[in-house]
């Protein structure tokens, strides 16, 4: 195992044109502490953990010393930000420190996110604040542990340095590991310009680095825009199936490699809302969760005009054509595995959006009824109670009960084997908006980190019940106050 010092940077990101980034070094945070170190992100790049207990390790992920072979770095995009274009936005508190050779024989770029303002930082501090940091590193970690292509976070290093957002806040820095950070407003920033050879040295960036086989292709440009297409569809048929929703899903935070990227006002969905919003500042709606899909289709819109220099309309439309039958054949497949279901039928769609609407219409909450579903018994009238006491319209979810009965006779299977299948689908530790901010409170309030790594652990492993996390399984208490989100959280 390595100490942190000891990585092996080779930093291609770094070899492009100056066009691409502005060279900027980390701004010191002050006297900074670690607060969370993710075992698991550490043995992915061969880091020793014991590292957290050396004081250097702190000051290596705050940015106040520079890891050996790191040539940190802001990176330039445009993007739509709700759907109104921005022309130059960029890293306004990430700095991309380099791409190191990790354990697993993988490369991943490290960038800190809150290590100082950049030329790209709009007269902002460029700091992060503590509950953001905590909000990303246990999102990427819950995101991670139920299969979802995700960004994944290695610390969070705090400062008791004050910063005011809608607050009075602390700094923390979030030491974040991914294939690479490009996105679709980084195509966007160069076509805009009308710089299409910029467009062209990024597109064969991404597949140097990322897809070497495609290098001597000639599609290889068509390549790249149906593998985000197909990347993106299913990433976002995944959010849907486990209750997810990004909160804004701006060009500039959606990954041309199909991570989910830049957790803000993120949420998962406790009583099912078609309509839910975490982002208070979204009025209109425009990310909703029912409208996911939707918006992840029209980014890709906007991701094949920044790359029409390289590719002809047809090809483009017909690459484009591909998201819906992508969304709709993988949203499928995996609420047929949520809700137990072998083979495919016709009726499937429907019977999930009866449930659906059932859900809705009696606020059920969404994860717990999905895995009390593993327990349905149909000759057995008392395994209804637990699920139709989720709902406010028990009713209704009783009548729903009766289809699904008959399509689990059409299949003929055991119940433990069904249920051993649908325990596997359906999560029961989801990182809920209130755990988070029970986290986010005691390290504020009482510097007490203690229950970021006890959540940290339950997301790691969502599908499996542990000893005495009863309460993290559990809808939000009655009298849970809703938390307001915004893009600083």
């Amino acid at each position: 195992m390595l100490q942190i010092g000891d990585l092996v940077f080779d930093n291609r990101f770094a070899r492009l044109p100056s066009a691409f980034f502005a060279r900027q070094a980390p701004t010191a945070l002050p006297e900074p502490y670690l607060i969370a170190l993710n075992p698991d992100v550490a043995a992915v790049l061969g880091v020793d953990p014991a590292e957290a207990h050396r004081p250097r390790f702190a000051e290596y992920l705050a940015g106040n010393r520079l890891l050996p072979g790191a040539e940190p770095l802001a990176a330039v995009y445009a993007g739509h930000q709700f759907g109104v274009f921005v022309p130059q936005l960029g890293d306004g508190r990430a700095i991309l420190l380099g791409e190191v050779l990790a354990a697993d024989g993988e490369r991943y770029e490290i960038q800190l996110k809150g290590a100082g303002p950049t030329p790209f930082s709009r007269n902002a501090d460029g700091r992060a604040v503590l509950r953001s940091t905590i909000r990303e590193y246990l999102a990427g970690e819950a995101m991670h542990g139920l299969g979802i292509a995700t960004t994944r976070a290695l610390a969070i290093v705090g400062s008791d340095q004050r910063i005011y957002r809608e607050q009075i806040e602390t700094a923390a820095v979030l030491t974040r590991i991914a294939p690479n950070h490009v996105r679709f407003g980084s195509f966007e920033f160069f076509h805009y310009r009308g710089q299409t050879e910029r467009v062209a040295q990024l597109a064969d960036f991404v597949i140097e680095t990322q897809f070497p086989d495609w290098v001597e292709l000639p599609d290889r440009h068509l390549r790249l825009l149906d593998m985000a297409v197909e990347r993106t569809a299913r990433m976002i048929a995944a959010w849907q199936a486990q209750g997810f929703v990004h909160g804004v899903m701006n060009t500039d935070n959606m990954s041309i490699l199909g991570l989910t990227l830049d957790y803000g006002p993120y949420g998962f969905l406790d009583h099912f809302e078609a309509a839910r919003v975490f982002n208070h500042t979204d009025r209109g709606g425009r990310y909703a969760y029912a409208m996911q899909a939707r918006v992840g289709l029209w980014n890709l819109h906007a991701l094949a005009e920044a790359l029409s220099s390289l590719l002809p309309q047809e090809q483009r439309e017909t690459s484009l054509a591909k998201f819906e039958p992508l969304f709709l054949a993988a949203y499928g497949d995996l609420m047929r595995r949520k809700l137990g279901l072998r083979d495919t039928d016709l009726a499937d769609a429907d019977l999930v959006d009866r449930l659906l609407h059932a859900m809705q219409d009696g606020r059920a909450d969404y994860s717990c009824l999905l895995r009390g579903l593993g327990g349905f018994r149909a000759h057995d009238p008392a395994t209804r109670a637990p699920l139709q006491a989720l709902s406010q319209t028990p009713q209704a979810i009783d009548a729903w009960l009766d289809e699904y009965a008959l399509r689990l006779a059409s299949q003929g299977e055991d119940d433990a084997q069904r249920q051993t299948r649908m325990d596997a689908a359906n999560p029961l530790y989801v990182l809920r908006t209130h755990l988070a901010e029970r986290a986010i409170r005691q390290a504020a309030d009482q510097r007490d980190y203690s229950e970021i790594e006890r959540l940290r652990r339950l997301l790691a492993a969502p599908f499996t019940p542990q000893p005495g996390a009863e309460d993290y399984a559990a809808p939000p208490p009655a009298t849970d106050v809703a938390v307001e989100l915004s893009c600083s959280s």
